[in-house]
């Protein structure tokens, strides 16, 4: 596939585009020759997939849509089930479960018939680990609902994304290079992965017109 031109004067839709992964999708789309419009908080059109309203208001703002990225995600630790407050799973689940499934009920007006939607789920949903209980379980959701939805939205495609451990904004502090380091070490790879890799996923998922219902895992053999 030319990834260079596969997305040539098409629409695409970025749920979460302004930062990590999501922002890496939108250039690489651009590259691959799509229109691009990068929807979330501190974008030009502000989208906030907790508040229908705001969600509404920016599809109707939008044209058709060809494919329909959804990046968003809570910013959460990975608490056991005794330290999990109701606070931290009630966020988890908004933003990333219903918050996607919302921006998709908003965008099917919008949505070609041809279209495809990509959404973000996590190697945590096939790999348990302790402290895992939270973003395992929603990412699991995740890949569920895309099978359902790839049969209910049908000839329109529905697929995930399934990252690894990514070096973004999301990892800080004054450890974080000696952390990512240490889990790089212990994949396949021997490194974690870059948002631009993620990024060629989400591209082939877009521009492959034979593929739905499937999880694309990009995690450096972390599921090995």
């Amino acid at each position: 596939m030319n990834f260079s031109s596969s997305l040539q004067g098409q629409h695409v839709v970025v749920v979460g585009g302004t930062s990590g992964i999501g922002r890496a999708v939108v250039r690489a789309a651009q590259t691959a020759g799509a229109k691009v419009t990068a929807l979330g908080r501190g974008s030009g059109i502000a989208c906030d997939v907790t508040d229908p309203d705001s969600v509404n208001q920016a599809f109707a703002r939008l044209g058709p849509v060809d494919h329909l990225v959804i990046t968003a995600g809570a910013r959460v630790g990975s608490p056991s089930l005794a330290q999990l407050t109701d606070a931290e799973l009630a966020l988890t689940y908004e933003v990333k479960l219903f918050g996607a499934l919302r921006a998709i009920r908003f965008a099917l007006p919008k949505l070609a018939p041809q279209a495809s939607v990509t959404l973000t789920s996590g190697l945590l949903s096939r790999k348990p680990s302790a402290g895992g209980l939270l973003k395992g379980s929603v990412n699991a959701a995740i890949e569920a609902a895309a099978r359902q939805l790839a049969k209910e939205l049908a000839p329109r495609r529905v697929n995930v994304v399934s990252p690894g451990v990514v070096d973004t904004e999301l990892w800080s502090g004054s450890t974080r290079e000696a952390t990512l380091a240490r889990i790089g070490a212990g994949l396949p790879v021997g490194r974690v992965g870059l948002p631009h890799e993620l990024a060629q996923a989400y591209v082939l998922a877009m521009a492959n017109g034979f593929m739905t219902g499937a999880v694309i895992d990009v995690d450096g053999g972390g599921l090995l």
